[in-house]
């Protein structure tokens, strides 16, 4: 796999400390995409805890209930967006963490499956860190379903599962965006706006599949999970910390 043949790399770790909004935050990835995929800025990953926000897929934007499901977010405090990849509505707040992932790449089209996989099990190695019960797979009845999410298990429930990170991506001509969105706190909300939405765009799914890290794991914060997580980066790549006002210039 090109991940593990790969020879020595570095990322440049930037923390965003404040959202830049909902729309914003999704646009700052795409111009940080251009910005790789041009040799302007190097690889990198951005960490973030984002606005309340409800992404929907393209296709949900296509179901007669879209605009009352959207109508439906804003009431329960979650801004709705139309993101440009594929899947199903998704939700996150403050209580999540947002890992953006950035690299050039000659040829990124041909890794796009083999990165799903790979950076699913690197994060799913991290939340095993931090004491997680955490794999990689879709679960049933999850909300905006996908092949490498991961899921973790509940200690009390024997068989509950559990959806914690969904990954996306996007691919241009050299680079590419591989998005992870942790739930780590705080996961009531997100149910609820999820459970109003979907059931606006009339989309089944089981509400119990939709939870956060500390549901699981109740001592543990966004900060724990993304010091484990930024430990699992370290064994892919070398770590190094840049000014995210760097970013914005």
């Amino acid at each position: 796999m090109e991940q593990a043949a790969a020879g020595p790399r570095t990322l440049t770790v930037f923390r965003q400390e404040h959202s830049l909004g909902a729309a914003a935050d999704l646009d700052f990835a795409l111009d940080l995409l251009q910005r790789v995929k041009t040799g302007a800025a190097g690889p990198l990953l951005r960490l973030y805890r984002p606005a309340p926000t409800v992404a929907f897929g393209q296709r949900d934007t296509h179901l007669p209930g879209f605009e009352a499901a959207a109508q439906a977010c804003r009431e329960l405090g979650f801004e709705p967006l139309v993101r440009k990849a594929g899947g199903r509505a998704a939700a996150y707040h403050e209580g999540t963490l947002v890992i953006d992932h950035l690299e050039p790449h000659a040829d990124a089209i041909a890794g796009a499956k083999g990165r799903f996989s790979f950076f699913g099990e690197l994060l799913a190695q991290g939340l095993r860190d931090a004491g997680v019960d955490a794999a990689v797979g879709e679960i049933p009845g999850e909300y905006c379903p996908g092949e490498f999410s991961v899921h973790g298990q509940d200690p009390a429930v024997p068989g509950h599962q559990v959806k914690l990170i969904g990954t996306a991506q996007r691919v241009v001509s050299g680079g590419w965006l591989f998005s992870s969105v942790i739930i780590v706190e705080h996961s009531a909300p997100i149910r609820a706006v999820l459970e109003a939405s979907y059931a606006a765009l009339g989309l089944d799914w089981d509400p119990t599949t939709a939870g956060a890290v500390n549901d699981l794991v109740p001592h543990l914060d966004v900060d724990a999970i993304e010091a484990a997580v930024l430990s699992a980066y370290a064994r892919y790549a070398a770590l190094d910390y840049g000014d995210f006002g760097s970013l914005r210039c």
